[in-house]
């Protein structure tokens, strides 16, 4: 049984197809890499993967059981959780208590929330700024405040939304560490990202998007030489390299 599982998911706002019979399975340890170009419908399927759209069509499985009515709040207490495009902390608390928020979907003590957020800010790398304010970040900070506010709440599966966009390249490569280890720790990770060093870098495989619609499936090396997705997303320069 796959960890998630999509079957003929659609989404629809008025006349507008943003997803489209998209099917996929995520195995549990994997890391599958979503890719394609602003507007192809990626974070739409992650709006409705998770809970804040629901879908007009399909099904969403998660362990086996069907997501399609539950609430964002409830598929992240049952392991799912997901980071946004446009990072927002509170900015006005502190990281470590943006991450004891977090930490609070798994226990109601807040001893409990406050120590295991403290783990969760020393592995993320984070420590030296647990009292910092979260308006007086960097953007790079902001992001690893981000990640750990998902990993606070002990997820199964974690979904990455453009968590390398805007970063400097030894930023990404520090991040690309990171995940992999995130991984090698058992959690499972679904990634939509433009950076294609880090989409080769970390996914097993990769599927591409282009309208809504799912255009092509494989290895990181297989889907950069995929005439149509050289034609739809990366160009000839990437095809030919």
């Amino acid at each position: 049984m796959s960890l998630l599982e999509l079957k003929g998911v659609c989404k629809n706002f008025g006349g507008l197809k943003a997803v489209c019979q998209v099917s996929l399975n995520l195995e549990e340890g994997e890391i599958l890499g979503i890719i394609g170009p602003n507007g192809a419908g990626k974070t739409t399927l992650f709006n409705t993967i998770t809970g804040f759209y629901k879908p007009d069509e399909g099904e969403i499985r998660f362990e086996g059981e069907n997501l399609v009515d539950l609430k964002p709040h409830q598929i992240c207490q049952k392991g799912m959780v997901r980071t946004f495009q446009i990072v927002k902390p509170f900015l006005q608390l502190t990281v470590l208590e943006n991450v004891v928020i977090a930490a609070l979907n798994r226990t109601k003590n807040v001893q409990e929330a406050t120590a295991r957020a403290l783990r969760t800010i020393e592995y993320i790398g984070l420590k030296d700024r647990a009292d910092a304010l979260g308006t007086g970040l960097t953007l790079a900070h902001r992001k690893r405040l981000e990640l750990a506010r998902t990993l606070a709440t002990e997820p199964k599966l974690l979904l990455l939304d453009e968590v390398m966009a805007g970063l400097t390249p030894t930023e990404v490569d520090e991040l690309i560490r990171l995940l992999k280890d995130v991984n090698k720790r058992g959690i499972t990770v679904l990634l939509i990202e433009h950076v294609m060093r880090g989409v080769m870098a970390l996914s097993k495989r990769v599927v591409v998007l282009n309208y809504g619609e799912r255009i092509a499936e494989g290895t990181p090396e297989e889907v950069v030489r995929n005439p149509h997705v050289i034609e739809a997303y990366l160009g000839e320069e990437f095809g030919n390299a």
